[in-house]
Order: C-alpha cells, then structure tokens, then sequence
C-alpha cells in the first residue's frame, strides 16, 4: 500500500531567498516521516537573485515534481490549484520615503474625509436644518454654535472611530476592523487577477 501525502498550499506565499523548496511554500503531511523528510528539500524554483517580484505556479508543476522524486507516492493537493510566490529580498526601504508616504497618505485621507463630510452637510443643508430644530424646541435664535453642533461634531467623531473599531492600537473589539476586511478582499481581488492574466499570456 503506498503513502498519500497532503500537499496545502495557500494563494500567495513570501519567500526571502531565491532558492525555493518545496518546504518554503508548502505545508507537508504523510504518515512515512522519511518521504516527509525527503520533500522537505526538494528544489521548487530557482529565482533571478536580482529580480524581486511576483512569481505565479500550479500545483500540478509540484505534483509532477513529487512524482519524480517519489513515484509511488500518492498526492492530494489541498487549497490553491494556482499559486503565487512573492520573492522579496528583505531590503529595507529608505526611512525618508516611506515617512513621506505615510505623511501624504495620512494629509490625504484627513482633508479628503474633512471635504466628504463638508460638502455632504452642504448638499443636505444640515446648518439650516439644526437652526430650525433649535428654534422649534427652545423658542430661540441659533447662533450656530449650539448644543445640536456640539453634539453632532463629537458623535460624528465617536461613529467614526466605532466604525473602524481601533484607536491608533488600541481595538475596540476583537472583531477585524472594516478596513481590514477590505483590505483582504481587495487582496484576494489582486491575487487572483495576477494568476489569471499570467495564466492567459501563458495560453496565448
């Protein structure tokens, strides 16, 4: 009777050298530790050390490895049918740069949220609006920096940080944040378009 190994791999794998085994991009399991160890090493790809990037593979490329090296074994791949390998040297970028991407970043998205905000009250004419309300309840002239302005300008601020649920570190709760979320399937969205274009060039 042979041994079945369990091949899992995931969407996209980082890898830091550009000698690939099969260990660096796969999580192994067979019941025969010695076919395991063997698989261990087995050499997946060989990367341009000068060429950072991303590289797309099929699990069907490592079963036909597999099979060479071990012809009786049998495989059950599980996960990703394709897969990408991030080769990334670990060089780290210049601390200049990257604070002034973070500084634009964080300029960009305060005054581009301040100018939702203000064009969204402008549109609903949200000023009149509280001027009435406050006339009506209290009998007085708004002067326009009234209770309903305060409170408005402070829920406005608490709803933003309840809907992103984290302060600097600090989460609210322990559920992933809004932008997490999106961050994710916007991830899945690239990583999938990268596959399937390499994969068109490749049949073309």
């Amino acid at each position: 009777m042979s041994d079945t190994l369990y091949l899992q791999l995931d969407e996209n794998i980082e890898v830091r050298h550009p000698h690939v085994y099969l260990q660096d991009i796969a999580k192994l399991s067979c019941s025969n530790t010695q076919v395991i160890n063997r698989l261990r090493v087995l050499p997946v790809a060989n990367l341009d050390p000068g060429k950072p990037g991303l590289y797309v593979m099929s699990v069907m490329d490592l079963v036909d490895l597999i099979q060479k090296k071990e012809p009786n074994l049998d495989i059950t791949p599980i996960g990703e049918p394709d897969f990408i390998i991030t080769y990334d040297t670990g060089a780290k970028p210049n601390p200049i740069w990257r604070w002034t991407k973070v500084i634009f970043v964080c300029l960009a998205s305060f005054f581009g949220a301040a100018f939702s905000i203000m064009t969204f009250n402008t549109d609903v004419d949200l000023s009149k609006l509280f001027t009435h309300i406050y006339q009506q309840v209290t009998g007085q002239s708004s002067n326009g920096f009234t209770i309903l302005e305060i409170s408005y300008s402070i829920g406005l601020g608490l709803g933003v940080l309840f809907f992103f649920n984290h302060f600097g570190k600090m989460k609210i709760t322990s559920d992933p944040t809004p932008m997490q979320v999106q961050m994710r399937l916007y991830e899945n969205d690239v990583n999938t378009t990268i596959i399937e274009d390499i994969s068109r060039r490749q049949e073309h």
